[in-house]
């Protein structure tokens, strides 16, 4: 039977027998190079896929699972279902001028309901577009997309609650 060689990540060739013993190859032969070449690709691509993981990931441990099977009505609901993950109280977890306060949506140039629809449709830097229309594929959303009547009724949301201050509202209750 022959040895299992392992190329550790120093590159060093340690080569097993089935009895157990262990020795040490200073010249790695073909078979050896060809590990070695796979192991840099694999510990080359855990980091990109990690992160890819974790940012698709994210959301869903933030916020409750988003569906959008039957349109919202209430721009309240709505908000909680798709945006609270991001913007909860009107804040904003991934950049933190952009909140949705009436301070930072003048400064962004987004403060009235047709600003906070266009935004919300198309999207911007870190903001992806929901609309179903949104185009580049890049910069919308990954997920379910909303309704054109939807994304008023969060714009009327999002502009009544910046007016008035971003009361309180519950995280997740209906």
């Amino acid at each position: 039977m022959e040895p299992l060689c392992l190329i550790s990540l120093n590159k060093s060739i340690h080569c097993f027998t089935p009895k157990g013993c262990s020795r040490k190859e200073e010249k790695p032969c073909d078979q050896h190079r060809l590990q070695k070449r796979n192991v840099r690709f694999v510990v080359r691509l855990v980091s990109p896929l990690m992160s890819a993981i974790l940012t698709l990931s994210a959301p869903s441990l933030v916020a409750p699972p988003v569906s959008f099977s039957q349109p919202v009505s209430d721009g309240r609901a709505l908000f909680q279902k798709a945006c609270i993950g991001c913007h909860d109280m009107g804040g904003n977890i991934l950049q933190p001028g952009a909140t949705l306060f009436m301070k930072d949506l003048e400064r962004n140039g987004v403060a009235t309901e047709e600003g906070i629809y266009n935004i919300t449709y198309y999207g911007k830097g870190r903001m992806p577009g929901f609309g179903e229309k949104c185009t580049p594929k890049g910069q919308c959303t990954f997920g379910p997309r909303l309704q054109e009547d939807e994304i008023k009724l969060l714009a009327e949301f999002v502009k009544s609650q910046a007016d008035r201050g971003w009361p309180n509202i519950e995280s997740y209750g209906d």
